[in-house]
């Protein structure tokens, strides 16, 4: 029996390796699109602008999955009580368009799922904003918010019309990019030498014991695709106690039984993490930025009754969260223990390195102004 599943293992390998050959010819178009692109900007045939104002940007080359929401939010953390911060973000999946300034009528739906999570946990401490055309939004922001001082970029790696103050690139420490193709043969949105215009860039979701001999060869792969000068960062994931999003009388125990369900690029770090402190026994994966209708939650609660232990209860994230506010929807879960688990970022090494750079960027920013 093991013998016939590892050569269907084998014949899948072959299988996904025959299709990323395939596709090889896309990918080539798809480069000379995207370098033509990068090389218009970078002659100033393509216009980008520069604003008086700090601009930090947090992005990737590849599509989703480097954690780009719990750096944006360790940066507020960082910066919220020394300066008056706004974050400015696309807003995917919403159903508006425009610029919108987020407030206490705002939802997923409206914003997008990640402004709305930045806007539900820091509406006290900074502005939330959401535009598809960023160099437009940004003097926007401005003339609403003229008290801003410093502006978070929330993926825009690619929106080459904004040139920001501090460009960080994220890489996901099991898909760097130095190991990726470019779609749709791999997963990267332009050329792994697209590294070469960031600041600073950070490997995300690192194993918490990797070494230094690690780190170091990391560093050399990265290096061959930036400036030798440029910092290089490990961070990783942080989870905290699962929090109820509903009333419940239900305390999470460690040797309970979880029924989880996401909708974020890869929930691999998250699975894993769950499994460790409780049993997981379901796991349920959507697509990222899925929005939830009642089918959707009326087939989790059916997975969730299937488990027969009475010692269980629903988790999900943070980002999902915020898109489960929707009056049927609560209407839906009532009487079920539903939590979120939150997550944050921290640094394996040399965190105040870092910190310190992101405040001499906006302080020599502002000594040049």
């Amino acid at each position: 029996m093991s013998s016939i599943k590892q050569l269907g293992f084998a014949q899948f390998i072959l299988f996904m390796i025959f299709f990323k050959i395939i596709l090889l010819p896309f990918s080539f178009l798809y480069y000379l699109v995207t370098t033509l692109r990068n090389h218009l900007f970078n002659i100033g045939y393509s216009h980008s602008f520069k604003f008086d104002i700090p601009v930090i940007n947090v992005g990737n080359l590849r599509v989703g999955g480097t954690g780009k929401t719990p750096h944006v939010e360790y940066l507020i953390s960082l910066l919220k009580d020394r300066y008056k911060v706004a974050t400015l973000s696309r807003g995917y999946g919403r159903r508006t368009q425009g610029f919108i300034i987020a407030d206490e009528d705002s939802d997923a739906s409206l914003i997008g799922d990640e402004p709305m999570q930045y806007y539900r946990k820091f509406a006290q401490d900074i502005v939330v904003n959401v535009c598809e055309d960023r160099a437009y939004a940004i003097p926007q922001i401005l003339f609403e918010r003229e008290e801003t001082q410093v502006i978070l970029l929330d993926d825009a790696y690619q929106h080459r019309t904004v040139i920001p103050s501090l460009n960080i690139l994220l890489s996901d420490f099991k898909n760097p990019f130095y190991k990726d193709w470019l779609l749709p043969s791999g997963r990267l949105r332009e050329s792994r030498h697209g590294a070469s215009r960031a600041d600073v860039i950070i490997i995300s979701k690192c194993p918490e014991n990797l070494s230094k001999s690690q780190m170091k060869d990391i560093k050399r792969e990265v290096r061959k695709y930036c400036k030798e000068s440029t910092p290089v960062f490990f961070t990783s994931f942080k989870y905290g106690q699962p929090k109820a999003i509903y009333d419940t009388h239900i305390e999470p125990a460690g040797n309970a039984n979880v029924l989880l369900f996401s909708g974020i690029a890869d929930s691999e770090v998250l699975r894993k993490k769950i499994d460790s402190d409780y049993k997981l026994t379901k796991n349920i994966d959507f697509s990222d930025h899925h929005k939830y209708s009642e089918n959707d939650i009326q087939s989790i609660i059916r997975a969730f009754n299937e488990i027969k232990e009475e010692n269980k209860f629903i988790l999900t994230t943070e980002k999902d969260m915020v898109k489960l506010t929707d009056k049927r929807i609560i209407e839906i879960f009532s009487g079920y223990p539903v939590f979120y688990i939150p997550v944050e970022v921290y640094f394996l090494y040399e965190e105040q390195k870092f910190d310190d750079l992101v405040i001499r960027t906006i302080t020599d920013h502002a000594a040049f102004k």
